[in-house]
């Protein structure tokens, strides 16, 4: 892999400045490589081929543009089994999914693209008046480590889809998927300058992008506080600013039949991906009567589940992405133990047997009350807490009682109060019973959850301006 070079205007170029940034596995503990990191001049590099390849590419056609699309799609099918591999080298996520939902979710997004684009009316009348979508322009991406494809394809394809031009900032800590899709994209044969890939920190290059007078759009998904860094920088130049954010998702359990089965399905819910996922429904409120009930259930659950080397088939739970990650999580289980909550299962330090890599124990809280750290901060990492409920308003209350509104869950059998709480609960998506959207939901949150959403006709949407003709 092309570790030591950004990719710019079609080609693989050095960076002006040499610096260098290792590439931890995080089960080992070891570096699997350095990569560059950027500069502001390598910014303006990648920004100026951008500008000047959309002058063309925004005037493509839209088969021209499927066309592109699907060679990226059929060449991401033959690179499936190396992204794959990528993902859990350089973030830990265990081979079955890195191989399942990690990889296969990219291909979703690109298959969505090409679909959205194709039903997409770009010109149409409207009260005798001439409706047009165009592209934005410059479009910046900046995107996180915990699901590298997902969200890097998540942006990028309805980018290219809408005719806009891109800068990518993948993340820093798990690069090594990005530059396969940038080998893929150059494959692909796409225009040089329509896609660019510069890597480094927030601070520099991500600052750089936010700032910079010829990127017409940032998309960003991160954290909060990133977030709010990159849309002070972009409103200098009020471009539009897009966030996904961060998240700390209710999960309300019904009192019926299913009370096992919701329970159950939570816990892996919460702990898949060790954690690591804006969405995961880390905060379990449970009927008052049936809490103790709903620990005994969690505990068995989350001590089913096997931590351990990501390469074995057998694995459930990796390692965090990173040393600074996982001393966040184990202050954050220390403040849960302080706090009053109770601790069930789990816990601070590694999983025995699991000395090397940044290994956490599945944890489960109860007893939570919602103004504890534990529920108000996102922790990111294998951590359920569980916190009683008496009536469904208190249950909303509760949900709803966080600064955060990316996702809710709701897990019962009676549709009126699957719907019921579905329709008070204030997040950008509401899983009932567990149900996926898949890339055709819209994506993204409420509050500080962010604003705009991803996928679907909504995320081709975001990289368009709306433009009306008259008389």
């Amino acid at each position: 892999m092309n570790l030591s070079q950004f990719y710019i205007n079609g080609k693989w170029v050095d960076p002006v400045k040499p610096e260098t940034l290792d590439v931890i596995n995080p089960a080992t503990e070891e570096s699997v490589g350095r990569i560059s990191v950027g500069s502001i001049q390598d910014v303006d590099n990648a920004v100026i081929a951008a500008r000047q390849a959309f002058n063309s590419f925004s005037k493509t056609s839209v088969n021209e543009r499927i066309e592109l699309l699907t060679e990226i799609r059929n060449i991401y099918k033959k690179r499936f089994t190396e992204i794959a591999e990528a993902i859990m080298t350089e973030m830990g996520a265990p081979i079955n999914l890195a191989s399942g939902a990690q990889a296969s979710v990219g291909m979703a997004h690109l298959k969505t693209a090409i679909r959205v684009l194709g039903e997409q009316k770009f010109e149409y009348t409207h009260n005798n008046i001439v409706i047009r979508k165009e592209p934005i322009g410059v479009c910046g991406l900046i995107t996180p480590w915990n699901w590298p494809i997902n969200q890097v394809l998540s942006k990028l394809a309805p980018c290219i889809a809408a005719g806009c031009t891109a800068v990518l900032k993948p993340s820093e800590i798990a690069p090594l998927s990005a530059i396969i899709i940038s080998e893929i994209i150059h494959e692909a044969g796409a225009p040089a300058g329509v896609y660019n890939m510069v890597h480094g920190y927030g601070p520099i290059v991500g600052e750089a992008m936010s700032n910079h007078k010829d990127i017409d759009m940032m998309s960003f998904t991160g954290s909060t506080r990133g977030g709010i860094a990159v849309a002070t920088a972009s409103a200098k130049t009020v471009k539009r600013v897009s966030q996904e954010l961060g998240g700390k998702s209710p999960n309300i359990i019904i009192d019926d039949a299913k009370f096992n089965e919701s329970v159950t399905k939570g816990v892996s819910g919460c702990m898949s991906n060790t954690g690591q996922s804006c969405n995961a429904p880390t905060r379990m409120l449970v009927p008052a009567h049936r809490h103790d009930e709903a620990l005994e259930i969690a505990k068995t659950a989350a001590n089913s589940m096997k931590t351990g080397d990501p390469k074995l088939q057998s694995t459930d739970i990796g390692p965090l992405v990173s040393e600074l990650q996982f001393n966040k999580v184990q202050e954050l289980l220390k403040s849960g133990m302080q706090s009053g909550a109770t601790l069930v299962t789990g816990g601070v330090g590694k999983p025995d047997g699991l000395e090397i890599g940044y290994f956490v124990k599945p944890t489960i809280f109860g007893n939570v009350s919602n103004d504890m750290e534990i529920a108000q901060e996102e922790i990111f990492g294998p951590v359920l807490s569980i916190i009683p409920y008496k009536t469904d308003e208190e249950a909303v209350s509760i949900a709803n009682d966080s600064e955060y509104g990316l996702a809710a869950y709701v897990a019962g059998e009676n549709t009126d109060k699957l719907m019921y709480f579905a329709r008070n609960l204030n997040a950008g998506q509401i899983h009932l019973n567990y149900a996926s959207g898949g890339a055709d939901a819209p994506f993204g949150g409420f509050k500080k959850s962010g604003n705009g959403r991803e996928k679907g006709e909504w995320g081709l949407d975001e990289f368009l301006e709306i433009k009306a003709i008259m008389g």
